[in-house]
């Protein structure tokens, strides 16, 4: 696979939504724009119960943000634009009606742990090693930091914030509730996800629509929250400090 995508399949009331991007599944701002849009869509369609998120390849589930557009930002706006991507993805995730289901295959970083973050119930191999990266390059992980404290608690958010050269085992992410499950293969993952989300569906969705809110209960100002986060990640990203970094791994 060379093109990036994201594609979304019904198969017995489970929305598949899968996301790919050939460098390592990190995601451009047009990319994220689009699985956005996609899991608005499956929310509203009559047609779906339940929703999985999960993405192409074997390895690595995301990398995070596009490192080839994080470098070109050359302005506070484009910068809060590029960084309000994953915002506008958390905030979909959050506003969907019906649960979803996380398939994490490999490992995530950065951005890709707020998603994982997102999802309502997550499941994972125990290749699915997380790191935060952002404070290794001279930013934070502002945007996605409220939806991992929100999983995980403040404590394990800045352990792995801090700690931003070290990838996290899957079981320690397990520990800390970020996913419900660890299996030792990627097929043992997708019969579990399978299982687990085709017997969701067997339950009432009014009753699933009022246990997200209370799920979510207490996020209702992210909209504002992750934009104010955007916004301090574009103005940092232009700091002298962040741009010789990112010169140092390019």
């Amino acid at each position: 696979m060379t093109e990036a995508y994201v594609n979304l399949h019904i198969e017995n009331e489970v929305g598949y939504i899968e996301f790919f991007h050939p460098a390592h599944n990190s995601l451009p701002g047009n990319i994220l724009a689009k699985l956005a849009q996609t899991i608005t869509d499956a929310g509203n369609n009559t047609e779906i119960k339940v929703i999985v998120l999960k993405s192409g390849g074997d390895r690595t589930f995301c990398a995070g943000a596009s490192f080839n557009e994080l470098i070109n930002i050359d302005d506070p706006a484009t910068g809060k634009v590029f960084f309000s991507g994953f915002a506008n993805v958390i905030n979909a995730m959050r506003k969907c009606p019906k649960f979803i289901i996380g398939r994490i295959q490999g490992k995530t970083v950065g951005g890709g742990v707020g998603l994982a973050a997102s999802t309502d119930y997550c499941m994972a191999t125990k290749f699915a090693a997380i790191k935060l990266s952002e404070l290794n390059i001279g930013i934070g992980p502002f945007v996605v930091g409220p939806a991992i404290e929100r999983k995980m608690g403040l404590s394990a958010m800045s352990q792995i914030a801090i700690d931003a050269n070290t990838f996290y085992p899957a079981e320690w992410a397990k520990q800390k509730g970020l996913f419900t499950h660890v299996y030792d293969s990627t097929e043992e993952l997708d019969e579990a996800v399978k299982a687990t989300a085709e017997h969701l569906c067997t339950y009432n969705t009014e009753a699933m629509l009022e246990m997200k809110k209370i799920f979510w209960k207490g996020t209702d100002d992210w909209d504002d929250l992750l934009a104010e986060r955007a916004q301090t990640s574009g103005r940092l990203v232009l700091s002298d400090f962040t741009k010789e970094k990112l010169k140092s791994f390019k």
